[in-house]
């Protein structure tokens, strides 16, 4: 049976399991490995649910990339026959992740 594992960042939880790749919100680290202390992990039929995180369980990850790769959100503000007119855009930044290890 596969392993998975419920991890959170930025605010977001994500199921992974073992070999999945994973986009994530920057995650700033000077290492090319990431580890995770899961909330949840399901293995099989057995299945751990941590309070707020599962002891003795750690989630390993590699850095595959950081990069800018959202797509531009985009905010509008118009008023009609008033002369306002204000268009702001953002992009996220982005870490790609493989996930190596649930152990």
């Amino acid at each position: 049976m596969i392993k998975k594992a419920v991890i959170t960042s930025g605010g977001k939880q994500y199921l992974v399991s073992e070999g999945d790749q994973v986009v994530i919100e920057l995650v700033k680290s000077d290492n090319k490995t990431v580890d995770f202390e899961p909330l949840m992990v399901i293995d099989g039929d057995k299945v751990q649910v941590g309070s707020p995180t599962v002891n003795g369980v750690k989630v390993s990850t590699t850095v595959i990339e950081t990069d800018k790769m959202a797509d531009k959100v985009t905010s509008i503000r118009y008023k009609s026959k008033k002369r306002v007119h204000k268009v702001r855009g953002h992009r996220q930044h982005q870490t790609h992740l493989k996930v190596t290890k649930i152990s």
